[in-house]
């Protein structure tokens, strides 16, 4: 918690989220009693609650599915983001060459290039992570390069006066700076691979014993099963809180002891 802050405060920090959520479910339910809404147009929280329990099995194996192809896409994205930055930090050129490429992945929609994708790759898992990986990439690589390039250059002087080497002001300078760049764009690219790994299901379609949660959805909005897909849509955010929360808790790790950013809120 913040320095001088009360053991209360902290308290209530961490509270008053949970009591937004239950107020804003309790005025759900309430509006969808009073006014006898119909399940198959809004669910009350009782009865997707309810799916979840009954549909739990198969609900989850499809969560699992979209989970690993997310989780596969942000593994590759952060090495590949991290070594793009690393070779841009080298040279001016070179960043100035490639950029304008990284960015152009990043503004072209996933779902106009996903199909071209999926029929260029023959393996669907594969053609599904890359995806995953074309949408979740460009914030690792431009808050990495940013955070390599956002060096005090009085401590750049100081590493050349005393004669370091372009490899030792790279490990004991530069990368240690950027960290706190670094996690913010895993943040981003964390949501973003789950957004990705989504999106690319909805176009590749695929069923069967491997369907991830974005068939389950398509599925369920067919047959106008609309507590099953807002049970499947409830999983899905809960797995997107829990990617930004593990990268909250890595940047806390790598970062509480020494930099301003974590420091400041123990």
């Amino acid at each position: 918690m913040k320095r001088g802050a009360s053991l209360p405060e902290s308290r209530w920090r961490h509270a008053a989220p949970v009591i937004v959520a239950v107020a804003m479910l309790a005025l759900w339910q309430a509006w969808t009693v009073a006014y006898d809404v119909p399940t198959y147009l809004v669910p009350s929280p009782l009865v997707v609650m309810r799916t979840l329990v009954t549909d739990w099995a198969f609900l989850v194996a499809s969560l699992g599915v979209t989970v690993s192809i997310a989780l596969t896409a942000l593994a590759i994205a952060v090495v590949l983001g991290v070594a793009i930055a690393l070779v841009f930090v080298q040279s001016r050129w070179i960043e100035a060459a490639f950029t304008p490429y990284v960015v152009l992945l990043q503004v072209t929609p996933i779902v106009a290039i996903a199909p071209l994708i999926i029929i260029w790759v023959r393996d669907t898992h594969l053609a599904l992570v890359l995806c995953a990986v074309v949408v979740a990439i460009f914030p690792v690589v431009s808050d990495t390069t940013l955070g390599l390039r956002s060096v005090d250059p009085r401590l750049v002087d100081l590493f050349r006066m005393n004669r370091a080497t372009r490899w030792q002001v790279l490990t004991r300078l530069r990368i240690p700076s950027a960290l706190p760049y670094f996690f913010g764009g895993l943040r981003i690219a964390s949501g973003l691979a789950l957004i990705g790994a989504v999106v690319a299901e909805f176009v590749a379609g695929t069923g069967g014993q491997g369907a991830g949660l974005a068939y389950q959805i398509l599925m369920a909005g067919i047959q106008l099963n609309i507590p099953r897909l807002f049970a499947a849509l409830v999983l899905i955010t809960l797995a997107g809180v829990a990617f930004y929360g593990v990268a909250v808790l890595l940047s806390r790790l790598a970062l509480r002891h020494w930099h301003d950013s974590e420091v400041a809120t123990r």
